[in-house]
């Protein structure tokens, strides 16, 4: 019986091992199982045979510490003996994996069982996708509503497509065995992601497929891929909350454990009749993997340990507010993500980035132990793998131009490349040697026919001539034989939707979602305390002893209390949409994995977010009820709370909903703010239900907030305290609320009902939404056709003359002039410089979590007594292990700590560093690659060039200069190109590398320094930036790179290293030789060093044998020989050297610190915002838009309310509708731009410290830039709502409005970017700027008029600012006007409209230009505290 088997891989619990090979032969591996002869052991073996199967798999035998066998039930495993097994199992993962592998695959071999593999084949495949080409595919605010203009047009047919299709595979086939491990290989956008989607069922629904891929012979919906397979994203998406153990537990529960219970069962049936008797570690292994749902499974352990995670598990993973692994950790948390579960096939995209290359040769040697061994399925993409790494794959696909280039067995691919003329040199990686030897550029050098003359040999040849190569003909040899269906094993495809059944599902997203409720408690608290202090404010304005029950316009107040409790209720619901955003990314890769069904995520977030509305509600009404003087009925203060509750939960589950819809933070704010507004405003107090008008009744009717607002006031007015005088049922009348009783029942369904819509309709949007995609894709005229020339192998020669282009000449008279130039490369002069330094020390304050470990000391040192020159025209290697204070030494160096204790000496070119100086003529490269997202390639430069370069450089040195630039790190492609954010959209990681380098150059430095330039690049990316650093160099200028492990090329592109042991010692400043001769010389001069092999890496072998383990084995200290040493005598004499001035020369003296003047930094800061803002399509012109749709809506809803003026009801309206246009239109800004200038102010911290500018001029730029903006979605809103409902329609009036609307939009944007400007992260200034909006409310003037407020309060209502807004927009419309006035009653009680509105509200025509003038003034208080809070506060943590 073989249908039990297919869990194989769940029982090995994945696909890990080590470094060792298969050396140990079956009798040294099985010697446990054979060599156990204990009786009492036996005995109790020969019990557990004796009981049913099913019993028998739940029980194990474990022999303790003090060697005594016991029965355990697997089900009852506790950690310590889960750890206990894992660590007699794999005691150290590079040795004992395998070992552990091979007792597994015995296990099942002895009794007969198959083990299921899986084939895939790709036959004929092509995917193609519709790109924009040209500036109509930038995306600005004009290109936004004309290609949705467009779009409608092209859906309609009235209008043709203008994206022109592009192929991202070409007519691709092959086949993946099972059993053998296949490196996917192809330079930056040859399809490699696309390719490994396709074959893990992923593709984007967007794209054109054609063609098919099968697994065993079945196509893609016979069975379920996303869960045979496993894509394993080389984007890391991960909750920061949860620790890696956690997050791996979780992903091995939800997964499940397949069919290994059944494979268990069968196992044992079979070994009983057998009589063989198992390893009994082995067995509890096993037994305890297919326990299905467990919260910790023993899998998550031993993958921990594979990984390498085992060291942090128990730290959180973290993000950008809460710190935790490592980026090389967090890529082997995505790794360990996947490989708990029980898939059979593995498609790894980019698993080594940031990955150290003995780091990936471990992994990559575990997952092939496991493939060989237990039959699995592996494609793995990698960017730069060490020979060594390389040597571990058997099949090798070569992508390049979206077509293979070869696929088969990697002993034969060099073999190939001979075929077609292609020799790798001796000393260069295979890897690297096959990403360039199919670009354009890079081609020639591997020519190996010296007697033919070398021409391009293009994409389609090469796919030609494999062809004709006996592997290719192999290759379609095997694919015209289609695959037996029948040799499928029945358990090797998956056909069930998830790994658990619903009920368990559920129980797995509730615990996590409990747990992060827990880890986020803060937030809850935050808001409870946030709820208190509003409530305290509001019973202190609503105070029982000023509020009365003897007239109509004292119901009114009392009214607006109640208004403002479901007010407070549901903007309290509003972090909902944050906390839910937040999560989006991580639950949309989960849901396309199929760890869980849509519903099973949406429904804990509802449940247990109960009781956390029980406590708020409570805590409001228990505040606020009695204080307030509503009516003294305990059952009226019950029924109160119990539909407040439901208000606050139709909140939550709304904003929830929002966010679902949104999917982003600025479409979820727009769509929040939105339907709150919306709510509000047909809630039936904003607007009287009497005049709503009949084409928005429907909208009243529909309001969840109506039934709330009516249900509170019929508990409320229908009380004894209202009704005994009749009072409560004219209050009602007067604002046209239902008078029955019953109407508090239909509230509180109606709201229930919402309850369940709203989560049902959350849930919806959970399922069949995707995350908002990436920016279009967006390539010149020019790029897509020498692309398709590419594909059909038309030569660029050929397709140039064809074109009848100019674009070859000039790419060729760059090349040609480069050559030419020889060494020169960049026209404009610097002044050579060298830096030196001595006995650099650097230290912290101890961390508290050693100082109760027992650590005295005050200050923790990272750098100590490090020593050494860079000088002009020679590359420095600054090298050492993780920890070695690599970055640590080049930041104290470059001036960029902003924290820490420095002490040593720093001279350049003799003279004492100057910080001010020193910026000016040096460069930094940030690991880090920060840049504007919304800028162009061509324009990031710009920028740079502009506010760094000399004023003595006229603008066109400096365009020509940015063009040598761009040519020089091979960025003229991208040009148009949009920089975009990492991981999101716009650049590759190597693209923005290249840029990051790129910025650097063109402020033409005379000492650059760059952190990791190499990492996270394809081996042809980082020989383009090394080419480019070492181009660099050749012009006289002093360059110092941080590299972490080199391949041999890029080491023998340095001249000197640097290298750190760990804890900031340096053992080695000196010269590394050609091939790194001298290095190895001094290296092998110490005795008991090991020698290196030939061919080795110079670099590897360095690190190798200087670890901290070497250094203990030979019981030496490398620091003190390398100070005692004759290389170090020979620097300290060299370094003496140039730290005395040159005669003739003179210290470093610029008239300015900055390059340009104030307003030149002003106008370029201005300039850089302005293209960042009109890029920004989802903020500006959705805010444009969102503006219209307003102002249409409340036009429509206020139609022509605004021309009677003749009763009081009709002048509540219209500041209802001010009240509501100014505070949503005002908070939608606020929220808005948070994010934006965020972005904005960690590029600014970057560019401030490399000396571009100062604070004031990027402050005031932001500032500046804002208010074209706010004008338009003034005039957007203003113009529409001014005509529609019906003002009058005089020049002073019209201006006022507009002038009062405008001014009070910019100040809450302005608002927005102060909170920033004072907070450390987003989620900080976002609820410190919202505890705000509440009290607002409370002050403004509409819910409690000035008259009516407490006098110790009235001091509060001058400081608010949307009080002054009001108080401008209705005085200006309404203030002059004499006509009488009708009250609430009917009545006309001697007041005209401008009397009323002095009485009532305190409002006097006359104060109007005072009100003007403060409108302005509180702008200018908001602007100059952003300004001083980005020039005073630093908030980045060096």
């Amino acid at each position: 019986m073989e249908i039990s088997t297919a869990e194989l891989y769940r029982v090995a619990s994945s696909r890990l091992g080590g470094t060792t090979s298969w050396r140990n032969s079956e009798r040294d591996v099985f010697s446990v199982s054979i060599n156990i002869e204990n009786d009492e052991e036996s005995l109790k073996w020969a019990a557990l045979e004796k009981l049913a199967t099913y019993n028998r798999v739940r029980k194990g035998i474990l022999t303790d510490l003090t060697g005594i066998p016991r029965e355990i039930d697997v089900h009852k495993l506790g950690f310590d003996e889960k750890k206990e097994i894992l660590q007699r199992l794999i005691q150290i993962a590079e040795d004992d994996n395998e070992r552990f592998l091979l007792r597994l695959r015995q296990r099942i071999d002895r009794v007969g069982i198959d083990i299921p593999t899986i084939e895939v084949r790709y036959e004929h495949l092509s995917i193609g996708a519709q790109v924009l080409v040209g500036s109509g595919g930038l995306p600005s605010v004009f290109n936004f509503f004309t290609n949705t203009i467009e779009g409608l047009l092209n859906l309609l047919h009235i209008l043709p497509d203008r994206r022109k299709p592009f192929a991202i595979l070409h007519n691709v086939s092959g086949i993946i065995k099972p059993g053998r491990m296949t490196l996917l290989l192809g330079p930056p956008g040859s399809g490699k992601t696309t390719l490994l989607l396709a074959l893990a069922g992923k593709l984007a629904k967007d794209l054109k497929f054609f063609g098919r891929v099968t697994y065993n012979g079945h196509t893609m919906d016979e069975f379920v891929p996303q869960r045979s397979s496993a894509y394993i994203s080389q984007h890391d998406l991960h909750i920061g909350e949860m620790t890696v153990r956690e997050t791996l537990a979780f992903s091995a529960r939800v997964q499940g454990v397949g069919t290994s219970y059944d494979l268990l069962m069968e196992l044992s049936r079979r070994e009983k009749a057998a009589n063989i008797k198992p390893d009994p570690d082995i067995d509890i292994y096993m037994k305890a993997a297919a326990v299905e749902g467990q919260e910790a499974s023993v899998v998550t352990d031993y993958i921990l340990k594979i990984l390498g995670l085992d060291v942090c598990a128990d730290t959180l993973v973290g993000n950008e507010m809460i710190q935790g692994i490592s980026g090389g950790q967090r890529k082997r948390l995505t790794t360990g993500e996947m490989l708990v579960g029980p898939a059979k096939a593995l498609f790894m995209d980019e698993i080594s980035t940031g990955l150290d290359s003995s780091t990936t040769f471990q992994i990559v040697n575990s997952i092939r132990q496991s493939i060989h061994i237990l039959k699995g399925t592996a494609v793995i993409s990698l960017l730069q793998p060490a020979p060594e790494t390389y040597d571990l794959f058997d099949d090798i696909i070569l992508l390049s131009d979206g077509q293979i280039v070869y696929q088969g067995p990697r002993e034969h691919v060099l073999e190939f490349f001979e075929f077609m003329g292609f020799k790798c040199p001796q000393r260069k990686g295979v890897a690297d040697f096959l990403q360039e030897v199919t670009s354009r550029k890079d081609q020639e050098q591997y020519w190996g026919r010296r007697d033919e003359s070398y021409s391009f040999v293009t994409v389609k040849d090469f796919v030609e001539g494999f062809k004709a190569f006996h592997v290719g003909r192999q290759c379609a040899a095997e694919l015209a034989v289609p695959y037996e269906k029948s040799k499928s094993h029945p358990a090797a495809l998956t056909t069930k939707a998830f790994g658990l059944n619903k009920m368990e599902l559920l129980k797995a997203c509730l615990s996590r979602e409990a747990l992060l409720m827990k880890r986020n408690r803060f937030i809850y608290v935050f808001k409870s305390f946030q709820l208190i202090i509003t409530a305290l404010i509001t019973t202190t304005v609503f105070l029982r002893t000023h509020m009365h029950k003897t007239s109509v316009q004292d119901g009114m107040v009392y009214m607006g209390a109640l208004f403002f409790a479901q007010v407070q209720i549901l903007f309290n619901g509003f972090s909902e949409l944050s906390l839910t955003i937040i999560k989006l990314p991580v639950f949309y890769k989960q849901r396309d994995l199929r760890f869980y069904p849509s519903w099973a995520y949406a429904l804990p977030s509802w449940l247990l977010k109960i009781p956390i509305s029980v406590v708020e509600t409570a805590i409001w009404v228990i505040i606020t009820y009695y204080f307030i003087g509503y009516d003294s009925d305990v059952r009226r203060f019950f029924k109160q709370y119990l539909l407040l509750l439901t208000v606050h939960q139709m909140a939550t589950a709304l904003f929830r909903f929002n966010a679902g819809l949104g999917r982003n933070m600025i479409l979820a704010n727009t769509f929040g703010t939105g339907a709150l507004m919306t709510l509000l405003v047909l809630g039936g107090f904003i607007l009287s239900r009497d005049t709503v008008k009949k084409w928005w009744i429907w909208g009243y009717w529909i309001s969840p907030l109506m039934y709330g607002q009516n249900a509170l006031c019929v508990n409320e007015f229908l009380g004894h305290s209202w009704s005994d005088s009749g009072l409560g049922k004219t209050v009602l009348e007067a604002r046209g609320v239902f008078t029955n009783a019953y109407w508090y029942w239909i509230g509180l369904a109606a709201l229930v009902g919402y309850v369940f819509l709203f989560n049902v309709m959350y849930a919806v949007a959970l399922t069949y939404l995707n995350p908002i995609g990436k920016t279009q894709a967006i390539l010149s005229e020019d790029d897509l056709e020498e692309k398709l020339a590419n594909q059909i192998g038309e030569s660029i020669e050929m397709y140039y003359r064809r074109r009848g282009s100019t674009r070859s000449g000039s790419w060729v008279e760059i090349q040609n002039e480069s050559q030419r130039n020889g060494n020169k490369g960049m026209v404009l002069p610097f002044q050579p410089l060298a830096i030196t330094f001595d006995e650099i020390r650097y230290a912290v304050d101890m961390p508290v979590e050693m100082k109760a470990q027992g650590v005295d000391k005050d200050h923790l040192e990272l750098l100590k007594g490090v020593s050494g020159a860079f000088r002009p025209g020679v590359l420095t290697a600054l090298m050492g292990v993780s920890g070695a204070g690599k970055t640590t030494l080049m930041d104290v160096l470059a001036g960029r700590k902003t924290g820490g204790y420095i002490d040593g000496d720093i001279k350049i070119s003799g003279y004492e560093k100057k910080q001010e100086t020193f910026a000016r003529v040096s460069g930094y490269c940030e690991q880090a690659d920060i840049h504007s997202p919304h800028l162009t390639v061509h324009e990031s430069l710009v920028f740079s060039a502009w506010l760094r370069l000399s004023s003595d450089v006229d603008d066109d040195a400096r365009k020509r200069f940015v063009e040598e630039v761009m040519a020089l790190v091979e960025l003229d492609s991208l040009r148009y190109a949009l920089v975009g954010l990492p991981g999101v959209n716009g650049l590759s990681t190597e693209q923005r590398k290249r840029l990051t380098i790129a910025i650097e150059l063109v402020s033409n430095p005379s000492i650059i320094f760059m952190d990791e330039p190499t990492s996270g690049l394809d081996a042809r990316a980082a020989a383009i930036v090394m080419r480019t650093i070492r181009n660099t160099v050749n012009t006289g200028r002093t360059v110092v790179c941080t590299i972490h492990q080199p391949s041999i090329d890029i080491f023998d592109a340095f001249d000197e290293l640097l290298l750190l042991k760990r804890g900031g010692t340096q053992i080695y400043f000196g010269p590394i030789g050609r091939h790194g001769c001298h290095l190895i010389e001094y290296f092998k001069g110490i005795y008991g060093v090991p020698k290196i092999k030939d061919g080795y890496n110079p670099a590897t072998w360095m690190l190798e044998v200087t670890s901290m383990a070497q250094e203990t084995a030979l019981g030496v200290d490398f620091s003190e020989i390398y100070k005692n040493s004759d290389l170090y005598r020979r620097n300290k004499a060299a370094m003496q050297q140039y730290s005395v001035p040159a005669p003739g020369s003179k210290d470093l003296d610029f008239p300015t610190r900055y390059s340009r003047s104030i307003l030149t930094q002003f106008i370029a800061c201005l300039w850089k915002q302005h293209c960042s803002y009109w890029r920004n399509t989802m903020y500006t012109a959705m805010r444009l838009f969102f503006a219209l749709f307003v102002g249409v809506m409340f036009g429509s809803i206020f139609w022509r309310l605004a021309s009677k003026k003749n009763t009081q009801q009709a002048l509540f309206n219209a500041m209802g509708s001010m009240y509501t246009a100014v505070l949503f239109l005002g908070i939608q800004n606020s929220a808005g731009v948070q994010p934006v200038v965020f972005v904005e102010r960690t590029v600014f911290y970057r560019e401030r410290a490399a000396g571009m500018y100062s604070a004031l001029p990027y402050a005031f730029s932001q500032v500046l830039i804002e208010m074209p903006y706010c004008f338009f979605q003034t005039a957007f809103y203003a113009i529409t709502v001014y005509a529609m409902m019906g003002f009058q329609w005089t020049t002073a009036k019209f201006l006022y409005y507009l002038y009062f609307m405008y001014f009070t939009l910019l100040y809450f944007t302005y608002y927005g970017m102060m909170s920033v400007g004072l907070a450390p992260n987003p989620s900080i200034s976002a609820i410190v700027s919202s505890a705000f909006y509440g009290v607002w409310q409370v002050f403004s003037g509409f819910l409690i008029p000035r008259p009516r407020i407490p006098v110790w309060w009235r001091w509060y209502y001058w400081l608010c600012p949307v009080a002054w807004s009001l108080y401008g927009m209705l005085v200006s419309q309404f203030g002059d006007v004499e006509i009488p006035v009708i009250d609430l009653e009917g009545e006309y009680k001697g007041l005209n409209v401008k009397q009323f509105l002095l009485s009532y509200f305190g409002y006097d025509h006359d104060f109007l230009v005072v009100v003007a003038g403060v409108i302005v003034g509180i702008n200018v208080l908001f602007a100059f505290i952003f300004a001083f809070a980005i020039k005073t506060f630093n908030f980045q943590r060096r």
